[in-house]
């Protein structure tokens, strides 16, 4: 591992975790990091390794994903640059929950669980932001099981891509263009659902004048309506 890069502070003070940071606490918490290189498609850490650091994304892109005993791949998360992932198992120092692969080539900021928990007793605001995050996480994840319970496929895929358009979205006109290639395995994956029935899901948004797909990418042409089809339930 190297020192850390030199990076803009503010790439991470998008993160909530790490926002509100003083300019000296910033500093002090990339003086304790290093960084690591990744390639695409390279594995970062995998589910039940040791929880020993937290990550930041210096740049770059990264999944988070976990299996079945079977083998059923879900892909629970993208990451992008300024992100924070690894907080669950770096703080009760258990096994990862899940695992984490460089969706492309990557730079990250590595600070191990020996440095990073003198660092939160040191500044106990940190720990209370960290709770919120935590917090966060829980209610995502509540989310993710009641709308699998709940609401069908079309509906759960718009619902992911609004919320993907709100973190990689780039503004064409009047449309908002998803800046990441989404093939149909990996938005079944986020799912857990069927290559199959995300084709039919994406149709039948297609057919509604909500979204267009062209090589990998998906476009949003009317993203109030599509917001509300996403919360509108799928018996109306």
């Amino acid at each position: 591992m190297r020192p850390a890069p030199k990076i803009d502070p503010e790439l991470l003070r998008r993160n909530e975790l790490l926002g509100q940071l003083a300019p000296h606490e910033m500093d002090e918490f990339l003086d304790l990091a290093r960084s690591q290189k990744f390639k695409a498609n390279q594995t970062i850490f995998q589910k039940q390794d040791p929880g020993d650091c937290l990550y930041a994304i210096a740049e770059g892109r990264v999944g988070i994903t976990t299996e079945s005993q079977g083998g059923k791949a879900i892909f629970l998360n993208m990451l992008k640059t300024g992100e924070v992932f690894g907080e669950i198992a770096l703080l009760d120092g258990k096994e990862r929950t899940a695992n984490a692969i460089a969706l492309e080539d990557s730079e990250l900021i590595r600070i191990d669980r020996s440095a990073f928990m003198p660092f939160l007793e040191r500044h106990p605001s940190l720990a209370i932001r960290l709770m919120a995050v935590l917090c966060g996480r829980i209610r995502w994840t509540s989310g993710i099981i009641e709308d699998t319970i709940f609401l069908d496929i079309p509906h759960r895929l718009a619902k992911r891509l609004v919320t993907l358009a709100a973190q990689y979205g780039k503004a064409t006109g009047e449309a908002t263009r998803i800046d990441v290639r989404l093939s149909q395995e990996s938005l079944g994956q986020m799912l857990g659902a069927t290559r199959e029935s995300i084709n039919k899901g994406l149709k039948s948004l297609e057919q509604k004048g909500l979204i267009a797909t062209r090589s990998g990418y998906i476009t949003v042409l009317d993203m109030p309506e599509l917001e509300a089809f996403a919360e509108r339930d799928a018996a109306d």
